[in-house]
């Protein structure tokens, strides 16, 4: 079963505003072990798409932090990260049973490396 990674942006991803530390190709690595990408963002969901599709990423979801129980109903997986720069990003995904993880974090990609150890 797959690995979600939900993305924060403004903070988190290198093309929010501020800029972030996780990179676009560390989301592309993401997707390329297999994982189901996308964002959950304060930004209006039409901005989102627009800095994937100005990037050449095809993400699975695009939500608000608010809908993170939405995804996890909407995507089985066998684990849940959301990667983000604020307490309230941690409250948000922690209450939505998503392991969370801070932004300076996310270059280590943990996901993927969990995805590694159960092999």
């Amino acid at each position: 079963m797959a690995t979600l990674v939900s993305f924060d942006i403004d903070g988190t991803l290198e093309a929010g505003d501020p800029s972030g530390p996780v990179t676009m190709n560390i989301v592309r690595n993401a997707q390329a072990h297999g994982c189901i990408i996308g964002s959950a963002s304060d930004r209006p969901l039409p901005v989102q798409q627009s800095i994937w599709d100005r990037h050449g990423i095809t993400v699975s979801f695009i939500s608000s932090k608010q809908g993170l129980p939405d995804v996890k109903l909407r995507f089985p997986a066998e684990q849940y990260y959301h990667i983000g720069d604020t307490e309230m990003d941690q409250q948000l995904a922690e209450a939505a049973g998503f392991v969370f993880v801070w932004m300076h974090d996310g270059p280590s990609e943990p996901w993927i490396n969990a995805r590694t150890e159960q092999v």
